[in-house]
């Protein structure tokens, strides 16, 4: 069996689970994980039209960086702990959902207040989905196999310092 087919795991109970595509999710996982370093970088070159259309003062401005960056950073762990407690998947679809939920919010944003709590959201969304995008791949293989899904999330790690 070649390794793009589909493998059916079994669970701890012994039951047969549905066919996974092991390279999917990576390549889900990679695409999570590059849209939430993307978003923490790209803002910045809206700034000035943000600061136009909201009218937001030069020293407010600063906070839509930082209520994503702040609130990522914050709650990083928690999204970790969180997801071996509750199951990668779930956390990695909750965090998924909230993160474009936020991004929904943030386009529709009419005021400053509005924004800077979308961009916290946002913040939220990534610190939940992050751990469970980086380490669902891993634990999906086996130690063989390991690296290879190690050097193809590589790309997406080094669009951050880009």
């Amino acid at each position: 069996m070649t390794e793009t087919t589909a493998v059916t795991a079994t669970s701890a109970k012994g039951a047969p689970e549905r066919a996974t595509n092991r390279w999917l999710i990576l390549v889900i996982a990679c695409l999570a994980q590059f849209m939430v370093v993307l978003d923490a970088t790209v803002v910045n070159v809206a700034l000035p039209s943000i600061q136009r259309g909201l009218h937001f003062s030069p020293s407010s401005l600063q906070w839509v960086v930082n209520a994503y960056t702040l609130i990522f950073g914050g709650f990083l762990l928690l999204g970790g702990r969180a997801g071996d407690l509750l199951g990668r998947k779930r956390l990695f679809i909750v965090g998924v959902a909230l993160f474009s939920g936020a991004s929904l919010l943030n386009g529709l944003a009419q005021s400053s207040g509005m924004l800077i709590a979308g961009r916290g959201l946002q913040g939220l969304g990534g610190a939940l989905l992050s751990p469970a995008a980086l380490s669902r791949p891993l634990s999906s293989r086996r130690s063989a196999r390991r690296r290879s899904a190690c050097g193809a999330r590589s790309p997406p790690e080094a669009a951050r310092s880009a």
